[in-house]
């Protein structure tokens, strides 16, 4: 994949970001291309993992009531019902 097309507006953002920067247009979009990325990869990790942990805790018993929590959460947040 050689060329990726951006919008004009995407590539003059790019370009002022580059010059403020003193980088090349390419690396600054790859870096931030390759930030995201990662991040997106940890935040799908995250997830899966605290769905396989509310799983066990379900499984475990370990579970309160949806009006406990609801209540604890108005409380919480000063929210009246």
């Amino acid at each position: 994949m050689d060329m990726i097309p951006l919008t004009p507006e995407r590539r003059a953002q790019l370009e002022e970001y580059a010059q403020r920067h003193g980088q090349d247009p390419a690396a600054v979009l790859d870096e931030a291309l390759g930030a995201y990325l990662e991040w997106e990869r940890q935040d799908s990790e995250e997830a899966v993992e605290g769905i396989g942990k509310g799983y066990e805790d379900v499984k475990a018993g370990r579970t309160r009531p949806a009006s406990e929590v609801l209540a604890e959460m108005r409380r919480k947040h000063d929210h009246p019902r």
